[in-house]
């Protein structure tokens, strides 16, 4: 696995990179195909103290991306945190992939209550709607006007579908999605 550790407003000391190592080198224990491993440490001015340190870790795996933030006022601590996160996003992973591959359902798998059924999020409402071609100005524009985080629209510029979404430092960010 190759990990890469990335300081945003934060040095990244020999410590501090020997325990990021330290924490996120035992996530190929629990999926062993981990290819790559980033890892950006950040230091944001909040109004929350508890806030402040913010750690952002993304892994690949054959083609699939697995994504974890925290943030503490602490960064061991949020180091903690996310490593916790994505292994419990990697256990997830694990097992929609292995009751995908029995082809059955969730409710299905031995050891399942019924609790854990009810539990399951569920799609519980479908949205159509027209799609104008438009460019990313008049995505933003739209976006403000309904008063959403995101917007799905044709880019014109891209001749493809693209999703536009207010992050939270207040800019805009772009998915641009891609078959692979």
């Amino acid at each position: 696995m190759q990990l890469t550790i990335k300081g945003k407003n934060v040095e990244v000391t020999e410590t501090l990179r020997k325990y990021v190592q330290k924490k996120i080198g035992k996530l190929d224990r629990y999926l062993p195909d981990l290819d790559e491993a980033r890892v950006e440490l950040s230091s944001e001015n909040t109004k929350s103290a508890n806030d402040r340190q913010v750690v952002q870790v993304t892994v690949r795996a054959r083609g699939t991306i697995l994504r974890a933030e925290e943030r503490s006022a602490d960064m061991l601590a949020a180091i903690d945190a996310v490593a916790d996160k994505m292994v419990e996003r990697i256990a997830r992973f694990k097992g929609k992939r292995r009751d995908r591959s029995r082809g059955a359902p969730a409710e299905a798998v031995p050891g399942a209550t019924e609790e854990a059924a009810e539990e399951q999020p569920r799609i519980v409402r479908i949205k159509r709607f027209p799609v104008v071609p438009m460019d990313e100005e008049e995505a933003i524009e739209q976006m403000e006007l309904l008063g959403h985080d995101f917007f799905v629209f044709y880019n014109s510029n891209a001749d493809a579908i693209n999703v536009l979404y207010r992050r939270r430092d207040g800019n805009y960010g772009l998915i641009q999605p891609e078959l692979s």
